[in-house]
């Protein structure tokens, strides 16, 4: 072949097409198994609640103004009766929420879903009820209002297990529903009528004990909201419009405290408004209700994982292939060691001998598809083993096996084991950088960008000398290395 460089790197570039497409479905496998643990997550929370979200106590009570109305003129003159629907809240002024929640691990076949009964103590405060006496709009109507309704909503009533209410110290029989027009689902207490004109301090106090699953959000409703919440979970993640003002994690668990004002949120507003909830709060803007959340994260989700791991695929393969050329350039350098089976005969020097000493290393493109096969491999291998054992251990396994592997085969692609035991390290070295990236979250970048710059400075060093014009213009017959 003429040109004989330049064809190699054309059949190398069609390899890299290759692996990069045996990479690509690889990562189409991760996905579509993130997508069956979501369907898991999914049928746990069909089947036994879902995230939720604890809106209340509040005080609702639906009134009907009604007044009579002349309409027509002349014989056409009569008296129609006007009716004008609202709904008048109270929220409180002071809100307290001591909770605990303890965590559940529910599976749906090979999938495991973070479940936690949420055990909770509301106290809530009212100076008065004056929020809840009508105004008419129109002079001489009439005004009718139901009983005052003591609430609390929650995103899936199913998840209701127990629960139990004081006002003023005295037990009210809970129903379920909550008959409000927008927080439908919870439950409620009817009060008496006189506490809507009563004068003095209203105490409600509520224990719930709730099922769910993955999250659980509050809407901060008091004028000063208190919330403290302590779980066994070590792995919290705050979300939502507000942020605790005290918290503590650790291997044991965590606790969480929040204090809020009125005047930093419009929760109150949005409430009065019936704006939803939004799933992820803080992400609907205007459109959604004040309102802050912990989802019970699980930071060793080995779909995440293998999914970040799969992203370094390329350049995986791509350092392996550098390194392969490094050997196979330095091998047939001028001062390179003859190969195994190319000593000269008894007696003959090596700079007088010109048989099988010409013999020069050359990796043949198939070997090149072979070694990346088996790195494109061990992701495989990543998210399979996953699925079934702790993923440090899946890990070690399958970047061990990877390591043998290729380490192995090495002492015979490269002539020597003396050159396959550095070749398999450097693999064995790649995978522990790895590892420790995928532990990294802060500083996963910048400790990817000095390793690779290291990795691209020793490269530049051992090749300062080479003449890469050279390489292209020598015409020395070749023999392929036996395996």
């Amino acid at each position: 072949m003429k040109h004989p460089l330049f064809a190699k790197i054309a059949a190398l570039a069609a390899v890299g097409m290759l692996l990069l497409f045996g990479l690509g479905l690889i990562k189409d496998v991760v996905r579509d198994r993130q997508l069956y643990r979501s369907a898991a997550a999914h049928g746990v929370a069909q089947s036994l609640a879902g995230p939720q979200t604890l809106i209340g106590p509040l005080v609702h009570s639906a009134c009907v103004e009604s007044w009579d109305e002349t309409v027509g003129t002349g014989a056409e003159r009569r008296t129609e009766e006007r009716r004008r629907e609202f709904l008048l809240t109270a929220p409180p002024e002071r809100l307290q929420v001591q909770s605990a929640a303890l965590m559940q691990e529910r599976a749906r076949g090979l999938h495991k879903v973070n479940a936690y009964t949420l055990k909770a103590h509301l106290t809530a405060q009212w100076p008065d009820l004056a929020a809840l006496r009508p105004e008419g709009t129109v002079r001489g109507s009439r005004m009718q209002c139901g009983a005052p309704i003591l609430m609390l909503a929650v995103q899936d009533a199913r998840g209701i297990r127990a629960a139990q209410v004081d006002v003023d110290g005295s037990a009210q029989v809970l129903r379920p529903g909550t008959f409000h027009p927008v927080y439908a689902r919870g439950l409620h207490a009817a009060l008496p009528e006189g506490l809507r004109h009563r004068e003095g301090v209203l105490t409600a106090a509520l224990d719930l004990e709730l099922v769910g699953t993955e999250r659980l959000a509050i809407v901060p409703l008091g004028g000063t909201t208190e919330v403290q919440m302590q779980s066994t979970w070590p792995h919290p993640s705050f979300a939502g419009r507000f942020l605790p003002s005290e918290r503590e994690v650790g291997d044991g668990g965590f606790t969480a405290r929040w204090r809020l004002s009125s005047l930093a949120t419009t929760a109150q507003q949005d409430i009065a408004k019936g704006r939803t909830v939004c799933d992820t709060p803080g992400d609907g803007g205007d459109r959604c209700a004040d309102s802050f959340s912990v989802a019970f994260v699980d930071p060793v989700n080995p779909y995440t994982l293998s999914d970040r791991a799969a992203k370094y695929g390329v350049l995986f393969i791509a350092l392996t292939f550098v390194a392969v050329g490094l050997f196979e350039l330095m091998s047939n350098g001028p001062h390179a060691p003859p190969l195994r089976g190319s000593l000269p005969p008894e007696g003959a020097a090596f700079s007088s001998w010109d048989g099988p000493a010409t013999k020069r290393l050359r990796v043949h493109p198939v070997q090149y598809l072979l070694v990346g096969s088996a790195l494109c491999s061990f992701f495989l291998l990543l998210v399979s083993l996953s699925e079934h054992l702790p993923f440090g251990l899946s890990y070690a396994l399958a970047a061990g096996a990877c390591v043998l592997l290729l380490g192995y085969y090495a002492s015979h692609m490269l002539g020597g084991r003396w050159r396959g035991l550095p070749f398999g390290a450097g693999i064995a070295l790649l995978y522990g950088l790895l590892y420790v990236l995928l532990q990294l979250e802060q500083t996963a970048l910048v400790v990817g960008a000095v390793a690779l710059f290291a990795v691209l400075a020793a490269v530049m060093v051992l090749t300062r000398k080479v003449d890469w014009y050279g390489l292209a213009a020598r015409r020395m017959p070749v023999q392929e290395v036996a395996a």
